[in-house]
């Protein structure tokens, strides 16, 4: 009988239908969802390089068609900031949007999109990916049983756009104004009625009157938003958000459930789309603010600097109080603020002097 079953093991073997288990477990397939903080069209996010779609296809590409994913935009599954807690239950796979937009379950997870007067995109992938930012971020996800990956990034982006001109920093009181994050604290310090707005429905509200200015990403997708028809003073710093990363986040369980090899295909997809979307976000906002103030009469200027001295001042003190209330979230602070620090000591040896001896700016 032994020899029997020997032989009979043997000629399965050969025609290829006995697999080691390891074998068998490399080859199941998994079917997920993802949902988006952004519409299904919308450049940057949803299509395009980098984006939540190129990202998917990179998943499926390198996997294989191992791990198939169906992309929901907002609104599509479920509305655009209900995608973190529908991950978190369970009921999807994956999420995509920004961490900031989760502030109100943990005030830390402002720190892994960006903070005001933080960490440009060299310094943010810097801090995450070898100055302890991603294990604090999973950290800070564990009790929503969420693993987060940075799969995008904007780099700086534009302070807004605004009907009327910005020349002192009274001029926020009453403004009614669309801004997410830690930005809107600030201007809610300063008298700013903050909303907090899909992309979709931001042209609509500045074009009616709901609100008074708004802030997006910057020129390539805030002329696609069509901004610049209802307002014209686009104002600059980046003092809000100096590198804005993409999240994706996965279901706990679901991340546990893949075999080792398609841990690192999402792996390495996110981080391919960490670079290549912001190379993108680069090449297209430079052509895009050409033609908004060479054709759309579009009026792009910094604003004052006592306006940003009084903005950073007002941050300060939020973060601050922050801190100050929250253990976990000085843990994180402290990390962030620490690489800063050093990386600034860096950055102005080297990308500094460029800019100011090189290129003479």
């Amino acid at each position: 009988m032994q020899r029997r079953s020997f032989f009979k093991l043997s000629g399965l073997a050969a025609t290829g239908v006995i697999a080691s288990p390891a074998i068998v477990t490399a080859q199941t397939r998994f079917n997920w969802k993802m949902t988006s903080a952004y519409g299904p069209r919308a450049a940057f996010y949803s299509t395009g390089p980098g984006s939540a779609t190129d990202l998917i296809k990179r998943i499926d590409d390198m996997s294989g068609g191992r791990l198939k994913i169906q992309f929901f935009g907002a609104g599509e599954l479920v509305p655009a900031f209900e995608g973190f807690d529908a991950a978190s239950a369970g009921n999807v796979e994956m999420n995509y949007g920004n961490s900031y937009f989760w502030t109100g379950k943990s005030f830390a997870a402002q720190y892994f999109t960006a903070v005001p007067f933080g960490l440009n995109y060299q310094g943010i992938n810097g801090w995450l990916f070898d100055g302890g930012g991603m294990d604090l971020w999973r950290e800070t996800y564990q009790r929503f049983n969420l693993v987060p990956f940075a799969c995008g990034n904007t780099g700086v982006q534009m302070t807004g756009w605004f009907r009327k001109p910005i020349e002192k920093i009274e001029d926020f009181k009453g403004l009614k104004m669309r801004i997410p994050g830690l930005a809107g604290r600030v201007y809610q310090a300063l008298g700013v009625d903050v909303r907090l707005l899909p992309a979709g429905e931001i042209f609509p509200a500045l074009e009616r009157g709901v609100i008074d200015a708004a802030e997006f990403v910057g020129p390539f997708l805030d002329r696609q938003l069509g901004l610049h028809r209802v307002a014209k003073n686009y104002y600059t710093t980046g003092w809000h958000e100096t590198a804005t990363v993409s999240e994706l986040v996965i279901n706990k369980r679901a991340w546990d459930s893949l075999p080792a090899d398609l841990k690192a295909v999402v792996e390495n997809a996110c981080t391919a789309c960490n670079g290549v979307s912001e190379a993108w976000a680069q090449k297209n906002n430079a052509d895009a603010l050409e033609d908004l103030v060479m054709n759309q009469g579009v009026i792009a200027k910094p604003l004052p600097d006592e306006v940003v001295a009084e903005l950073r001042k007002v941050n300060d003190r939020i973060l601050e109080e922050a801190v100050a209330k929250d253990a976990f979230v000085k843990k994180v602070h402290d990390s962030y603020m620490a690489y800063k620090a050093k990386y600034e000591k860096w950055t102005a040896l080297s990308e500094g002097v460029y800019h100011s001896k090189v290129r003479g700016s």
